[in-house]
C-alpha cells in the first residue's frame, strides 16, 4: 500500500489534500480521483467543474498523473 494525494485545482486556487488514501497501485489511485470528481460534480454548487483538474501525487510529493475535470464531464460546446 502507498499513499497518496488527490489535490484539486482550478486556475484560481488549490484545494489541499492534507490527508491522502492507500492504494495498492495506480488503476486503484486512478480510480479514487474519478470517486472524488464524480463526488464533487454532483455535490449541488453554481461550480463550472471543467477547469478544475485533480493532481494525484506520492508521499514524497512527486506527481504520479493528472486527470482533468473534462475527462468526464466533456468540453463545452
Amino acid at each position: 500500500m502507498v499513499q497518496v494525494y488527490f489535490h484539486c485545482s482550478n486556475t484560481e486556487g488549490t484545494l489541499i489534500d492534507r490527508y491522502g488514501t492507500a492504494v495498492s497501485n495506480l488503476t486503484e489511485a486512478r480510480d479514487r480521483a474519478a470517486q472524488i470528481m464524480r463526488s464533487m460534480i454532483l455535490t449541488p454548487s453554481s461550480e463550472d467543474w471543467r477547469d478544475w483538474v485533480i493532481h494525484v501525487s506520492g508521499s514524497d510529493g512527486e506527481d504520479l498523473f493528472d486527470l482533468p475535470f473534462t475527462a468526464m464531464l466533456g468540453k463545452p460546446h
